[in-house]
């Protein structure tokens, strides 16, 4: 069958969108970090459960990290149902994340589940025109559900992170008192120049967050802290996260840290972390 030039040149028509619009207008939040082992997890799934719990706020938490932690962290209240957030990716069929995720048993606050396929959704996504876009097409009509959206991001700089960078207002980078942590944030505010530069002009560094600090190595400890605020500067939040075994307790348990020790020195400081970056936050809107 022969194509007429009017049949070629017509628009194709644009998935259909099955979600509502609300009343609400998210900011949405990067957690990224170019190094495992810096508590990039703890500190997205800490800060949304914070928001949510003691603000009021309606959060969404989205893993875009194929080891899907946040839901592990998060299993104990975790609610059923929901959907593949690599197929919302990879599809493009106008579903929203929204419509896939599911309750996390803190009040407020809702989580995209495991989902096993995100492994190959980098894979499915490297031939596709406007590849790097994908999670913002996605979250368009979700963003009017939620007063906040946090992304984990993978602890490495592939298609997954670009679209959570191409996707966010603001980026906070968790940073652990080491040389090699330094030289990780580094590489993440590289990206974000890039991905500002040519996919998402508005992104911004909303600060460098010090976790795992150890207070009994004071020595090591403060010759790394004196690098990262020598590099970063006034974006290197004065709020600290220092180790803590309730941290890890709260995983094992599959709960947030408000429930599972909310007079821990953990719960503490992720609280005071939390409201010292909304103000941030608030300000950059």
């Amino acid at each position: 069958m022969r194509m007429s030039l009017s049949s070629f040149n017509r628009r194709p028509s644009q998935p259909v969108k099955t979600l509502a619009m609300g009343d609400k207008a998210a900011t949405v939040v990067a957690i990224a970090a170019q190094k495992g082992g810096v508590g990039k997890t703890t500190t997205a799934v800490s800060l949304a459960s914070a928001w949510a719990r003691f603000h009021g706020l309606k959060v969404l938490l989205i893993d875009l990290d194929p080891q899907a932690n946040c839901a592990l962290a998060l299993r104990a209240g975790l609610g059923e149902g929901g959907g593949s957030l690599a197929e919302v990716l990879s599809e493009g069929k106008g579903k929203e994340v929204a419509e896939i995720a599911i309750a996390s048993g803190v009040p407020g606050l809702d989580v995209t589940p495991d989902d096993p396929e995100l492994q190959q959704v980098e894979a499915r996504l490297a031939g596709k025109i406007g590849k790097e876009l994908a999670l913002r097409k996605a979250i368009e009509r979700s963003r009017t559900h939620y007063d906040l959206i946090v992304l984990d991001c993978p602890p490495h700089l592939g298609p997954l992170s670009v679209n959570g960078l191409a996707a966010a207002d603001q980026v906070i980078v968790p940073c652990t008192p080491s040389a090699l942590a330094l030289a990780g944030v580094s590489g993440v505010v590289q990206a974000i120049h890039e991905v500002r530069g040519q996919l998402n002009p508005n992104l911004a560094l909303l600060g460098v967050v010090l976790t795992r600090v150890d207070a009994r190595n004071k020595a090591t400890n403060g010759a790394a802290m004196s690098l990262i605020e020598e590099a970063f500067g006034e974006l290197v939040l004065p709020e600290k996260v220092e180790v803590n075994n309730a941290l890890a307790g709260a995983q094992l348990a599959g709960q947030d840290i408000f429930a599972h020790a909310p007079a821990s020195r953990g719960a503490r400081q992720y609280m005071d972390l939390a409201e010292a970056l909304l103000t941030r936050i608030d300000q950059g809107r």
